[in-house]
């Protein structure tokens, strides 16, 4: 059986591989989105984010035994504590400026923490096992699906739903949004807006290293593996819309399911897909597609 001349098995089999690096794209735009979204800082850090996430994890592991679940919850805590004192350092400085020096500011961290992890650990990769409780394979029929990939996408799905749960539908991130807008009106109330600012930039570099936690099985972990993702996800918060995380969430999947299958169809094409999307897509809709237009 053939589907558009293709193959169903490698059809099919490219639409789920798309899937989990869509689930990839889908959780670190979705921390780009929050912190652009509800702080106006466009994070070039976040790479370095999930560079350290998965360098946590690994450490973790090789030095002191705390094995994967653990680290699935101890890594991103303790990137989000270091997001914290990076915001409380840096970015608070920044807020009433041009979006711009937050950028250059935040593209300068990940150059040295990038820079310190090369000098460290060197630019070849280090292996982390997948867990045990992992590994093996299901058989689709049409594909052999490694069980620890399907994790992947459950995971990031249900983070990916719970954040945008958590932002859009609760108490608390109604506080964060108008906290956001009119910082003073929401202090009146008796709501402590700096604690919510540098949590909310905590948050998202937890995010970053959640997926650099749950990448770390499947690729090595390495200094440059952040610088070589980031530009992608951009690209795909800027299609989806700056700031709109039901858009990072989407779009994040459905591109990922796009380059996929464009390793079907045209693989000479599946690493410039996504910035073609994005041109089309400004051409059309400079805002996104979930964006508000200005």
């Amino acid at each position: 059986m053939e589907i558009f001349g293709i193959p169903h098995q490698a059809f099919l089999g490219q639409l789920l591989l798309g899937l989990v690096n869509g689930a990839f794209y889908a959780m670190l735009s979705l921390g780009l989105a929050v912190i652009f979204g509800l702080l106006g800082v466009v994070n070039f850090a976040h790479g370095a984010l999930y560079m350290l996430g998965a360098f946590a994890a690994w450490f973790m592991l090789d030095k002191l035994g705390i094995n994967y679940w653990f680290a699935l919850i101890l890594a991103p805590l303790a990137v989000g504590v270091l997001g914290v004192v990076v915001e409380r350092l840096f970015l608070k400085r920044l807020y009433k400026l041009d979006p711009l020096y937050g950028l250059l500011l935040t593209f300068g961290l990940a150059l040295i923490i990038e820079g310190v992890f090369r000098e460290l650990f060197g630019a070849s990769g280090q292996s982390y096992p997948v867990p045990e409780l992992l590994q093996g394979a299901t058989d689709l029929g049409f594909m052999t699906l490694p069980n620890y990939r399907a994790w992947v996408v459950f995971a990031s799905v249900v983070v990916c739903m719970g954040t945008w749960y958590l932002i859009e539908r609760t108490r608390l991130g109604a506080y964060l949004r108008a906290g956001t807008e009119n910082a003073p009106l929401v202090q009146a109330f008796g709501i402590n807006v700096p604690l919510m600012v540098m949590l909310t930039y905590g948050a998202g570099a937890a995010l970053a290293a959640l997926a650099g936690v749950l990448a770390a099985p499947i690729i090595q972990v390495s200094p440059l593996m952040g610088s070589n993702l980031i530009i992608v996800v951009f690209a795909v918060v800027v299609i989806g819309g700056m700031g709109s995380i039901m858009g990072s969430i989407l779009t994040g999947l459905g591109l990922g399911v796009i380059e996929g299958l464009t390793r079907v169809f045209y693989p000479e094409a599946s690493g410039i897909v996504v910035f073609v999307i994005m041109v089309i897509v400004l051409m059309f809709r400079p805002a996104g597609l979930f964006g508000k237009e200005a």
